[in-house]
């Protein structure tokens, strides 16, 4: 395969070549990945793209360009390729052990904002499935005198969650802790989040090959009806919120009616399901039924 671009090529023509090339491979979003490639790669701002778009590439700058532009072709997402993205405003660096954070999933911070709660309380939070910490950092980032509580069974997840955190001003008041979901955790926290697997597993092998091939299967696959990470998260949650906290999940569009109905044996009323930019149900806002006792499963 030739390099898609080359050496003396202004910025501006370069991106058009760059474009053309991952067009012709079947890239749908070809211009948006060309231009994020082009300004990432060659450490740019969007504004050198105006006022010094005919300044010309030199040998290493296209030889950087066109490697990024070769994985694209072959399938690989440009967050993968930078090895970073942003969610809610906020920069993330990825690992392989954590999922590329996604619009969808802002959903969940902007239910947990509209919970109306005081922008300076002392909020406990706890983000179950980790991952990047976008979730945690987020939502500490929002709420900047709260304190937060990461868990992931992946350690490599749980470093690239810190440096995040750290990264985004909020590493003093988080802390990561490796597990399996709450099993050894006593609360009470006043909100908790998580986007767990969700995806069935007979599903996975047809999902695209940039979600397949690149994502960690263990933050894709929800067990054989999606809904085994759910099960164990409900019930944990029961006992952990506080008086008054809301725990809120990320769910698959399919899965509203699945979870209302593992809400309800869970002993969880649900308060409001919030929908993504497409329409469709994204974040669960679930309480305690009230009279619970969160003594009363023995966590």
């Amino acid at each position: 395969m030739s390099e898609p671009v080359r050496a003396g090529l202004s910025r501006a023509a370069a991106q058009s070549h760059a474009a053309a090339f991952l067009a012709g491979r079947g890239i749908a979003t070809a211009m948006r990945d060309a231009r994020l490639l082009l300004i990432e790669t060659l450490n740019l701002r969007s504004i050198d793209l105006v006022l010094a778009g005919d300044r010309e590439l030199e040998a290493r700058e296209a030889a950087r360009l066109s490697a990024a532009l070769l994985r694209r072709a072959e399938g690989e997402p440009v967050a993968r390729i930078l090895g970073a993205w942003e969610f809610w405003g906020l920069p993330f660096r990825l690992s392989p052990a954590t999922l590329v954070p996604r619009p969808d999933t802002e959903t969940v911070v902007e239910a947990a904002l509209a919970l109306g709660l005081e922008r300076t309380a002392p909020i406990r939070l706890l983000d179950l499935g980790t991952g990047s910490g976008c979730l945690l950092v987020a939502l500490l980032s929002e709420w900047p005198c709260a304190t937060g509580l990461g868990i992931d069974r992946a350690r490599e997840a749980l470093v690239t969650a810190r440096d995040n955190a750290d990264q985004n001003g909020v590493g003093a008041r988080a802390l990561w802790v490796q597990g399996d979901w709450a099993g050894s955790l006593r609360g009470p926290f006043d909100v908790i989040v998580a986007n767990p697997p969700y995806i069935a597993s007979r599903m996975i092998d047809g999902l695209a090959d940039e979600v397949r091939v690149h994502d960690p299967r263990m933050a894709l696959d929800g067990g054989s009806d999606g809904l085994d990470a759910y099960r164990v998260i409900l019930g944990q949650a029961a006992v952990l919120l506080a008086p008054g906290g809301r725990l809120i999940v990320e769910i698959g569009y399919d899965q509203e009616e699945a979870l209302r109905h593992l809400a309800e044996a869970a002993r969880l009323q649900v308060v409001v399901v919030r929908r993504d930019l497409a329409g469709h149900p994204r974040a669960v806002v679930m309480a305690r039924e009230p009279g619970r006792n969160p003594d009363s499963s023995g966590f």
